[in-house]
């Protein structure tokens, strides 16, 4: 009998021993990781929200501070500032100035005998030809197409005459070579003469 019982708890030791063994062969596994998270997409844009707001581009200076910012013009803005046109020009406007090119200027110079030197000092005959450019109206080129055979008076008091010879726009004899140089009070096109008022009668 205490031989039997000896056994059976030689037993039963022996099975609680394996258990206690698997127990920490459990306790030491390596956790598993949790699942990997799901990416959320961005939401899709609204397209009813405004977009965000852009820098305005810079507004158009003058006639007068066009035409000095864009260096094209030297001899015209010098003309304008010798003949006292600068605060008329830079006023509320409309205004409509036919800009000669420099080798406009250059060609008036040689017809008329004259320097560059010699017309800034003449401020009578400086008014009368730079005013004689200058249009007290907004006309940009879909209105001066408009135009063709007409005459339209200028500051000056002179009328200029308009014309559509295969598509190019004439101002009396010169052909405007850039249409459309927006500025603040007006607008600039670019011709290829120097305008000559008529003489006086």
């Amino acid at each position: 009998m205490y031989r039997k019982l000896s056994s059976l708890l030689a037993i039963l030791l022996i099975i609680s021993l394996v258990a206690v063994a698997c127990g920490n062969d459990d306790d030491g596994a390596e956790p598993q990781a949790p699942p990997a998270a799901t990416a959320v997409p961005d939401p899709a844009p609204d397209p009813t929200e405004a977009p965000a707001p852009t820098e305005a581009p810079a507004a158009a200076g003058t006639v007068v501070e066009v035409a000095v910012e864009s260096g094209a013009f030297p001899t015209l803005v010098a003309a304008v500032q010798a003949a006292g046109l600068v605060e008329t020009l830079s006023g509320e406007g409309p205004f409509t100035v036919f800009a000669p090119t420099e080798e406009a200027f250059g060609a008036a110079l040689a017809a008329l005998g004259m320097s560059a030197e010699e017309l800034l000092a003449d401020v009578d005959l400086l008014t009368a030809v730079l005013t004689y450019h200058v249009l007290p109206l907004a006309a940009p080129a879909e209105l001066v197409l408009t135009l063709d055979g007409q005459s339209v008076t200028t500051v000056a008091g002179s009328d200029v005459v308009i014309a559509i010879d295969g598509g190019a726009v004439m101002v009396n004899d010169a052909t405007v070579v850039t249409a459309d140089i927006e500025a603040s009070n007006g607008v600039i096109h670019v011709i290829d003469k120097v305008l000559l008022p008529p003489a006086p009668e």
